[in-house]
């Protein structure tokens, strides 16, 4: 009896070990897949779907797919909507193990054939670096997973010959109620649901359990994965504590589903697999266990904005408005971590360029310091958040994107700070052709605004960097004038210092405008890679955070001068 346990734990451990090194080298190996195809193919409720499913499958880990969707809707990435769509997928792609194993695993029995494929990864993974090392270790755990197939098959039939079928819960309501319950502490102890599907099917390969049995504790081990999920989000952030409850709901509805019609449905599944399966129990059970998945996300995919938005109303973001994306939890993943530096600006920007155009307008109200204090506030705790991002190497996309996300954080205190200008403000609303460069700059402020809330507006960058240009060459030719008309007592020297004034505090505000759009707008990989080098090339941090900041040499002029 000693022996057979050890090997199913041994079984059940291999199994584990070789799940975490296969998932582990394909997420290394993926390096920015899961962002880029999350970013991608998660426009809308079905193509979110589709996405956690086969990333699941791929990574055969539906923790991975959920940590990262996490992270997108912290950094503001993904809607959430579209995230429950990508959990409700990952519950799908999940299923994908049991085939594997009934395929592969049981029906094959590869395990031994795969040896020489262990040996092969293991040594590549010691003696080689980067892609190769990540393959080695994908090779090695894939075939790990099948020597603890093998391992725990064998200790489930010696298991068989000590216990009979009939000494488990009956097919009665409470017998699978409490196959349920044990399949929920199956996955708890485990720790992985796939593990505990995968000894589900070893048992029913090796004759302990049958298939209704089998079928009430896949029920079980789909709740027991919640579980895990929900004390992962204990004291995590907002979005983590949403995932987690959307999880927990999608699971525990569908298992109720299932175990309602269980008899009626495993009695259906069962004639499939006799008619086109072969009669392979195991093959059955995996059938089982995708169908109700699939059953499930066909009673919510329906209703998934209603769903999403009573998730959202029962957990509700705290904290500012404006820097509600800043979640501490994302800077174990710096790329994203930068996004989310990235869309806070956005908004503080657009926030920012709205407060500006009413300010011109005549809305005095907005320049008494109120919603600029917010802002103030915003900006600095997101140039906090930007100092505990890691530091990428001084070379390529990342770095480029992270200094850019710095340029525009720079240009927007600096802005900021011209807005505290009351007697400005005051002098280009009293004066008739600086009141026409205001309501000018409004409409400009206004098309930026719209654009950094919309990503698929057209860009307008552009028009402030010409407006920038133009405004400075009238100033210039503009200042000269005012001089001679003060000299000659045509005007009051006063009120020509102040008309100065409010020259170069529009011509301030409009280069600060330009700089921000231009450093928040979207930069092609491309465009990164022909970007001439940064002072940061020639060995200055790379957290390049002061104010003493230069811009990228060729692609800006020098600000402004008085």
């Amino acid at each position: 009896m000693f022996t057979v346990f050890t090997s199913v734990l041994g079984g059940v451990g291999l199994f584990l070990l070789g799940m975490i090194l296969m998932t582990d080298g394909l997420k290394a190996l993926a390096g920015d897949a899961l962002r880029s195809i999350l970013s991608k193919y998660t426009t809308n409720r079905w193509s979110a779907v589709g996405a956690g499913a086969g990333l699941t499958a791929i990574v055969q880990s539906s923790s991975a797919t959920t940590v990262a969707t996490i992270g997108f809707v912290s950094a503001g990435l993904l809607p959430f909507s579209n995230a429950v769509g990508v959990i409700i997928g990952a519950n799908l792609g999940t299923t994908s193990t049991g085939w594997l194993v009934s395929l592969l695993g049981l029906k094959l029995n590869v395990g031994q054939l795969l040896l020489p494929v262990i040996g092969f990864g293991a040594f590549a993974k010691l003696v080689t670096r980067g892609r190769l090392a990540q393959i080695g270790q994908t090779l090695a755990g894939f075939g790990v997973i099948f020597v603890g197939i093998d391992v725990l098959q064998a200790g489930m039939k010696e298991l068989a010959t000590q216990f009979d079928p009939s000494t488990w819960p009956e097919a009665t309501l409470g017998g699978r109620a409490l196959l349920v319950l044990i399949g929920v502490a199956m996955t708890v102890v485990m720790q992985s649901s796939s593990a505990a599907v995968a000894t589900t099917l070893a048992a029913l390969s090796g004759g302990t359990i049958d298939v209704q049995q089998a079928a009430a504790l896949v029920v079980g081990q789909n709740i027991g994965t919640t579980i895990t999920a929900g004390i992962a989000s204990i004291g995590g952030s907002v979005s983590a504590k949403r995932t987690a409850l959307a999880h927990i709901i999608f699971n525990l509805v569908t298992a109720a589903v299932a175990f309602v019609i269980l008899p009626w449905f495993t009695h259906g599944i069962e004639e499939f697999a006799e008619d086109g399966l072969g009669g392979d129990h195991a093959l059955t059970i995996a059938a089982f266990h995708t169908a109700f998945n699939l059953l499930g996300a066909a009673i919510f995919l329906p209703v998934l904005p209603q769903y999403s938005r009573f998730i959202e109303r029962r957990i509700k973001l705290k904290g500012p408005r404006l820097t509600q994306h800043l979640d501490t939890s994302l800077l174990s993943v710096p790329a994203v971590a930068v996004e989310a530096a990235r869309n806070v600006l956005k908004e503080i920007a657009a926030t920012m360029f709205d407060d500006l155009r009413r300010m011109l307008e005549g809305e005095r109200k907005m320049a008494a310091g109120g919603s600029l204090e917010q802002i103030g506030e915003a900006l600095a705790e997101t140039r906090r958040f930007l100092q505990r991002i890691p530091p990428p190497e001084t070379t390529g996309f990342e770095f480029h994107r992270q200094l850019s996300t710095v340029h525009a954080l720079d240009h927007l205190e600096r802005l900021v700070e011209d807005m505290h200008e009351p007697e400005s403000l005051t002098s280009v609303r009293r004066n008739d052709s600086l009141r026409k460069v205001g309501e000018d700059m409004g409409e400009i402020l206004a098309l930026l605004a719209k654009q950094l809330r919309d990503p698929d507006v057209e860009p307008e960058a552009q028009v402030a960097e010409a407006f920038s240009h133009k405004l400075a060459e009238d100033r210039r030719t503009a200042r000269p004038a005012i001089l001679e008309a003060t000299a000659a007592r045509r005007i009051d020297a006063e009120q020509a210092l102040k008309e100065l004034a409010a020259q170069r505090w529009l011509d301030r505000l409009a280069y600060h405008i330009w700089r921000s759009a231009h450093h928040l707008r979207e930069m092609t990989r491309k465009e990164a890679k022909a970007a001439p080098p940064t002072s940061a090339d020639a060995g200055m941090p790379t957290r390049i955070l002061k104010r003493e900041d230069v811009e990228t040499p060729g692609a800006n002029p020098p600000p402004p001068s008085n």
